[in-house]
């Protein structure tokens, strides 16, 4: 099975360089999307064997993320794992990922970090238990850490979703709920949360991109009659 991963980053020189190259010992495969950084980003990669693509512009997670799927999917991908660029994940978790796809064939894999909850910023906690309980009515099954970028994704579902990409931080939840409408459900992985001291603030603007993701759910919502059939399935266990 050939597994690529892609990283969308955006000014990340203080740490994309040691991810890629965590990246890089566990998979031979790495696209990097440079989403319009204006610090040394791209440069820090030079010399790893990287496939880079900039945007033109800052253009967002989703954009970036559907940019670098593309890439992927093009180049053969039978699955395709998703990881941050600011070191929050741990590349050497991709391993157990990858063995709980081959153990749910068609699932969406994602690294869930709410189980450790004495390391997640109690307001970050309470926003992702938020979020998780309306993406997964949304979704229709259960969600574990529906904020969590790292993930691996089948291409199939790839191929066959379609989610907008200016969505920017939305586009996780989208395509989870999308994923569900299209018969694939997600299984977790218990992983760490992790906050470097050295890693750069969060871009997720609280007031601006959760009302994008109210937004964006709420019409999902809506557009299936409140869709109460998947509040009771999001109940049930996965």
């Amino acid at each position: 099975m050939k597994i690529v991963a892609v990283i969308p980053a955006y000014n990340e020189a203080g740490t994309i360089r040691d991810v890629a190259a965590r990246v890089l010992r566990v998979l031979p495969d790495l696209i990097v999307v440079n989403d319009g950084s204006s610090d040394s980003t791209r440069e820090e990669l030079a010399g790893l064997p990287v496939t880079t693509i900039s945007n033109p512009t800052n253009m967002g997670k989703g954009a970036s993320l559907a940019r670098g799927f593309a890439i992927a999917l093009a180049e053969g991908a039978d699955a395709v794992v998703t990881l941050d660029g600011d070191a929050q994940h741990c590349p050497e978790d991709i391993p157990r990922l990858v063995e709980a796809a081959q153990a749910h064939p068609g699932r969406i894999i994602i690294g869930a970090r709410l189980w450790d909850r004495g390391k997640v910023p109690p307001l970050r906690y309470i926003g992702n238990r938020f979020a998780n309980f309306w993406v997964a009515w949304a979704a229709g099954f259960p969600v574990a850490d529906s904020q969590s970028g790292f993930r691996l994704y089948p291409a199939s579902l790839l191929r066959s979703v379609t989610v907008n990409p200016s969505g920017r931080f939305a586009f996780e939840s989208e395509i989870l709920i999308e994923a569900g409408r299209a018969g694939v459900r997600a299984t977790s992985v218990p992983i760490a949360a992790l906050y470097p001291a050295h890693a750069r603030p969060s871009y997720y603007r609280g007031a601006v991109d959760t009302a994008r993701i109210v937004r964006m759910i709420a019409w999902k919502l809506v557009s299936r009659g409140l869709y109460l059939r998947g509040l009771l399935h999001s109940l049930r266990s996965a």
